[in-house]
């Protein structure tokens, strides 16, 4: 690999070794280039492949100017050349193309096209174009607040700008002031969609031109030289100046996007001529030849030694082992923190109760205290004595400094992204944000959530985002629409993620250390209204921790089991006393606090003890996460059943301002003493 210094590269200055080098990884990429699309037609793999030629010289700078040690390289499912350049051998590339289980990037999990070299934080990224820019600005946030010298290497083409986590990252990059390249490599074509439809710029760079802090450096990504010179002087000035750049490439695309696709259908012959005819590789070439700088027969030397060493490539990864069936279960969630000091989640600690709010506030500061590598942010996070929406973090950057906690910009997407980019600097990392000042506001967020939901998994167990996700959840305060929804039916169906919801103090504490703690992602949900609650006040242990997947019986009870969480969790307990006193039947009410995970051998438990089971949530009953909970009792449970499991939940609506329509939407005490005697009479 070069030394990265920032000169200006010229054809007269840059020396024979230095070309030789060059040409032989043009032309190693070339050839894998063309040789893909074989493998797919002898059903040997590498079903998608998106070919490079005409981005060959912003391709080969990114590789050389990606230093190792230092920087974070984010490439893009077009960047084969750039991982060559970056340094992957040709066998590691065709490993990716055929998809074994050796393939670095992700064992065969992901995409074909997706190359990444994990250990040398050459990541593998999403199949949704143009999201990493988000994860390159959290680690070039991360590099910033560690004070590592080096940058984050963001590569996409031009038409995924249009995305609005583009927009994101790069706002966000340039107010922080974070050393991050956002390399755009512009051929003209979104698929089969032209650049005019895409941005009223000709060049989308310019899109950004008024964005204060921030860099754009124009070159021509055909050109070895230029390209060179832009990403030398792009690493030199984000890193020097701390501030981002944008690299804008005018490309050519000489062949179909990808071969799903034909450009026949939308490419004239003309069209499809003139980019063959700015065939990089071919003018790079032509250069050496006619400046005498290396004569055809070197050239033509190389080129049978790169297709040399890519049929000993080709062989040894053909003898490389497919994935197994069974390894679909390997690396869905990474292990959680081992809660060993109350193995079931209970204590019998008395005293003082503490608030709901305290309790989470507390753990925050002594999980802070703990651990010096956590970090919040989120929107109102810290502004004078302001300590978000709800001022739970109260108090946090007085203590713990802006360095640490910190406002977000409203942008979901990028709160959540840079979280994800944030973790890859390094997993000692934890870091807590607030998602959304209210869950109804997380949806923007939602295509970061999946992304985080499968990272883990896609990479193979190199990469776990160690985030928990607090979000101020459901109803109960007259918020009415964006300020009452329950979302956890939505987020249930993610397999990389747990989802928790505290209904008492000490549970508010105890989940919380444990997310914070563990390694992946945790959705904690906050049930606001229970903050300053009387009803959810608890002791809370100074150490108390809960382990996920431990629901705990708030009142035991024979006649009937209630499965319940968050604030129904007092409806129930409420209407279970109540019932008792008036006709002394006995029912056992069972917080599950852990949604995902969920303790189905403590549900199963109670459920063969009371033979009857009310399921109550605050979200819909229609669609909501409680019809999960009937059919895991329906398929292994039955038999014990003397009744139908039956649910209280919201009415099929949104949720009304006006505190009569509220009360008509969500569940009640009232509600669930009706459904339980309905069960109880059966």
């Amino acid at each position: 690999m070069l030394m990265k210094v920032a000169k200006k590269y010229t054809l007269k200055n840059t020396d024979k070794a230095t070309l030789k080098q060059w040409y032989m990884l043009l032309t190693l990429g070339r050839q894998i280039d063309e040789r893909a699309p074989n493998y797919l037609k002898q059903a040997l793999g590498w079903s998608y492949h998106a070919p490079y030629a005409g981005h060959d010289g912003i391709q080969l700078a990114i590789g050389q100017v990606f230093t190792l040690g230092e920087d974070h390289l984010f490439p893009y499912y077009r960047d084969m050349l750039t991982a060559v350049s970056a340094g992957l051998t040709a066998e590691e590339v065709i490993l990716n193309g055929i998809s074994r289980a050796t393939d670095l990037a992700s064992g065969g999990r992901h995409m074909s096209n997706h190359f990444a070299k994990p250990e040398w934080n050459i990541h593998n990224v999403s199949s949704c174009t143009g999201n990493h820019t988000l994860h390159a600005a959290g680690v070039a946030r991360a590099m910033k607040r560690y004070k590592h010298t080096g940058v984050a290497i963001s590569s996409q083409g031009e038409s995924s700008v249009s995305e609005g986590y583009c927009y994101e990252a790069i706002n966000g990059a340039s107010t922080e002031k974070l050393p991050v390249i956002f390399v755009f490599q512009d051929n003209g074509y979104g698929i089969s969609v032209p650049k005019r439809d895409q941005t009223a710029n000709e060049r989308v760079a310019d899109n950004f031109s008024g964005f204060a802090n921030l860099r754009i450096i124009h070159c021509d990504g055909k050109d070895i030289f230029d390209s060179m010179n832009a990403m030398s002087e792009a690493r030199k000035h984000a890193i020097e100046k701390s501030e981002p750049v944008i690299v804008h490439a005018d490309c050519v695309r000489i062949h179909s996007h990808s071969n799903s696709d034909k450009h026949e259908l939308y490419r004239d012959d003309k069209e499809r001529a003139d980019a063959a005819a700015q065939d990089p590789l071919k003018k790079f070439r032509e250069l050496l030849v006619q400046n005498k700088l290396m004569t055809k027969k070197e050239l033509d030397e190389m080129d049978a030694e790169a297709k040399a060493t890519i049929m000993q490539a080709h062989a040894a990864a053909m003898k490389a082992p497919q994935p197994t069936p069974e390894s679909i279960f390997d690396f869905v969630i990474p292990p959680a923190y081992e809660a060993s000091k109350y193995p079931d989640g209970t204590h019998t600690q008395t005293g003082e109760g503490t608030k709901f709010i305290d309790a989470i506030n507390g753990t925050l500061k002594a999980e802070f205290r703990h651990n010096p590598d956590t970090f919040i942010w989120g929107q109102d996070m810290a502004n004078k004595d302001k300590g978000g929406i709800f001022n739970v973090s109260k108090g946090m950057q007085q203590e713990f400094g802006i360095e640490r906690v910190f406002n977000g910009p409203i942008a979901e997407d990028y709160i959540m992204g840079t979280a994800n980019g944030f973790t890859r600097f390094n997993k000692k990392i934890r870091v807590v944000v607030e998602g959304a000042e209210f869950a109804d506001y997380f949806w923007p967020a939602m295509e970061q959530m999946v992304e985080t939901s499968h990272d883990y998994w896609r990479s193979n167990g190199a990469f776990s985002p160690n985030i928990t996700v607090r979000l101020a959840s459901g109803g109960y305060i007259g918020g009415g629409l964006y300020h009452s929804q329950n979302i956890e039916a939505s987020l249930a169906p993610l397999p990389g993620i747990r989802i928790v919801s505290p209904a008492f103090a000490d549970d508010a504490a105890g989940l919380l250390r444990t997310a914070m703690r563990s390694e992946g992602v945790t959705v904690y949900l906050e049930p606001k209204s229970l903050y300053n609650s009387k009803q959810a006040m608890a002791v809370v242990p100074e150490d108390f921790e809960v382990p996920f997947g431990k629901c705990r019986v708030r009142r035991e009870g024979t006649d009937l089991t209630v499965l319940t969480y968050g604030n129904t969790v007092h409806h129930c307990l409420e209407a279970a006393e109540l019932i008792a006193k008036e006709d002394g039947s006995s029912i056992e009410v069972v917080d599950l606090r852990s949604i995902s995970p969920l303790d189905e051998e403590g549900i199963l438990k109670s459920v063969a003890k009371t033979h009857r089971c009310l399921v109550v949530h605050e979200d819909k009953v229609f669609a909501g996460f409680g019809g999960e909970l009937v059919a895991l009792i329906n398929e292994k449970a039955f038999e014990q059943l003397d009744a139908p499991v039956r649910r209280v939940g919201s009415e099929f609506t949104p949720v009304g301002f006006n505190r009569i329509l509220e009360k008509a939407v969500l569940p009640n005490t009232e509600k669930v003493i009706k459904g339980m005697r309905e069960l109880l009479s059966y």
